[in-house]
């Protein structure tokens, strides 16, 4: 793909799956060059990276692409093996239960903040009874632990993390509290926020929420 670096990442700077790549970038240490997409004229190296879905984030690794969010983060943890974990190692149980909470995460959240800011009325009030049903179901299965895997941060932190910089959104579009309705999963978005590979690269929350409120101007119902 012509004089590429050798690591490139094409991305959205608010894309919540671009966000889960740079944080697992961050914590490997690895050097990358980020190039922003204009979403609305996608560029031909996005497009010839990515033909089957034509859509960031793609991870560009000695000129080989890669796509899809938790693809790639699991192959930065296998091309980058010595630093940070980000799944068990020698415990085919705990991957197993690791991805399958990063496909919940995939499955539930992204629809359910689709339909909180894109709909009105009943239908945007069983959204936010959906996502509430959804945070209290990752709260559960956070229980006492500090991260999802454990005593360290890991897969399922990197795939849910990245909606964390929206919970202000989704309370603003919805009416409701996380934190009154789901304390354990705000005290651990705050404590991934201690971590310098998270706090970098989240955007800040009022400037996502003015993203939102554009799409809802322009593609939410009437």
């Amino acid at each position: 793909m012509g004089d590429l670096p050798e690591v490139v990442l094409l991305d959205f700077w608010v894309s919540p799956f671009g966000l889960r790549c740079r944080v697992a970038l961050a914590e490997k240490g690895v050097a990358y060059e980020y190039r922003e997409q204009d979403l609305l004229n996608k560029s031909e190296l996005l497009l010839r990276s990515n033909p089957v879905h034509k859509k960031i984030p793609v991870l560009l690794h000695g000129g080989r692409a890669i796509c899809e969010s938790l693809v790639i983060v699991q192959y930065i943890d296998e091309a980058w093996p010595d630093t940070a974990p980000l799944l068990p190692r020698d415990d085919p149980y705990a991957r197993a239960q690791a991805r399958f909470w990063a496909d919940y995460i995939d499955k539930k959240i992204y629809d359910c903040q689709t339909r909180l800011w894109k709909l009105k009325g009943k239908v945007q009030e069983q959204a936010k009874k959906d996502m509430i049903e959804v945070f209290t179901t990752l709260e559960s299965e956070l229980g006492d632990k500090p991260y999802f895997g454990g005593d360290n941060f890991g897969f399922v932190d990197i795939a849910l993390v990245p909606f964390t910089c929206r919970f202000f959104a989704y309370e603003k579009l919805g009416g409701f509290s996380i934190e009154e309705n789901c304390p354990k999963i705000v005290a651990w978005a705050k404590l991934c926020k201690e971590r310098e590979s998270v706090a970098k690269v989240l955007p800040d929350p009022d400037k996502v929420f003015e993203f939102i409120q554009f799409l809802q101007s322009k593609f939410g119902a009437k």
